[in-house]
């Protein structure tokens, strides 16, 4: 198991240190290396993804990626951008596919912003297309135009990149509630009426799960309405990046979900949803679960080892069950706990 480590910016190296630890104490055959990707390579090399951190990625088996990115580097020129190096790594290894679960856990049903009898039991798996549409389409850009600036970005799929994730998002159902949403604007976008026709096709060949469509902006109502409804949710890269946002505080925190972007052999990268929190780092008090439930994910997915994933989401569970909370799910009551206590409680539980 080769494994390409990357801290990155902000909270990143704190949370990273204890997804770590617990991946060492499963004591499995790994071999682990640390790389730059974001700000931190910016500052380091001029380049958000240097070719040492390409060269490593493209051999390890997996990537564990902290977060990127903060107000340090906003004024940089585009190419310098922390942001950039993240979309070139998913670019580079063919990442087409992110898993965002959104999972409730009973002990943090008061945490979440809904009424806990609208959220309790909640269990979603957002699957996002993750290299193509808006944010990888060409021609983009900024210039003059009747003497005024004009910005344009081109939004496009091709009928095989859509077929591909919906895959993705069927398969994923036969294993949980046979029940896909595919998500789209096909009223207004000529490209998303694409992705509900090809969507209708694919699912002809799922006879056994159920599909159904909804445009973005009811799916994003009906998240807050009725979560419940959904199981899986499958969209492109914009909407799915905007949906796996709201869907990630009907759970309390965005600092307890992981994710998971997959290549077509299952080889991936995993990070927490959240980003790099830099008003917080450096004082021990990130959260750092969703970084230990994407190890759980890694296990799973690339390396195909349910016994050990299954290991490290029962010691989340434990851990919160014992009522050790970091200040992003604290409620009266509980154990207020930093980083580094909330990694230790983990292992103990392991």
């Amino acid at each position: 198991m080769k494994i390409c480590v990357l801290p990155g910016d902000g909270i990143g190296p704190e949370i990273i240190a204890e997804a770590v630890r617990v991946l060492q104490a499963l004591d499995l055959k790994m071999e682990m290396e640390e790389a730059l990707l974001g700000g931190c390579a910016v500052d380091a090399t001029g380049d958000p993804y240097p070719v040492a951190t390409q060269k490593l990625a493209l051999a390890a088996d997996a990537i564990l990626l902290g977060a990127v990115g903060g107000p340090k580097w906003d004024s940089n020129p585009r190419e310098q951008r922390p942001e950039r190096g993240l979309l070139g790594i998913r670019k580079q290894l063919g990442l087409f596919a992110n898993l965002r679960p959104a999972i409730l856990y009973p002990e943090l049903a008061n945490a979440s912003s809904l009424k806990p009898e609208v959220v309790a039991g909640l269990d979603i798996l957002i699957v996002r297309e993750l290299t193509g549409d808006i944010y990888f389409g060409q021609p983009r850009g900024i210039e003059m135009r009747n003497g005024e600036r004009f910005g344009f970005n081109t939004m496009h799929y091709t009928e095989s990149e859509i077929r591909r994730i919906l895959r993705v998002a069927f398969d994923a159902a036969r294993k949980r509630n046979r029940k896909v949403c595919s998500v789209d604007k096909m009223n207004v976008l000529e490209c998303t009426q694409l992705w509900r026709d090809v969507a209708t096709e694919t699912g002809r060949e799922y006879p056994d799960v159920e599909l159904s469509h909804m445009l973005v902006d009811n799916a994003a109502m009906q998240l807050v309405k009725n979560p419940r409804q959904f199981d899986v949710m499958v969209t492109g890269n914009m909407f799915g990046d905007i949906l796996s946002d709201e869907a990630s505080m009907l759970t309390g925190s965005i600092g307890m979900l992981p994710s998971a972007s997959l290549d077509a052999n299952n080889k991936g990268l995993y990070e927490p949803s959240h980003g790099s929190a830099p008003d917080i780092a450096g004082k021990g008090v990130a959260n750092p679960l969703a970084t230990i439930l994407s190890v759980a994910m890694m296990l799973r997915y690339t390396f195909a080892n349910e016994v050990a994933a299954r290991r490290v989401e029962d010691a989340v569970k434990k851990v919160l069950a014992q009522g050790l909370r970091t200040g992003d799910i604290y409620e009266a009551g509980m154990k207020k706990v930093g980083t580094r206590e909330m990694g230790d409680a983990v292992l103990a539980a392991m």
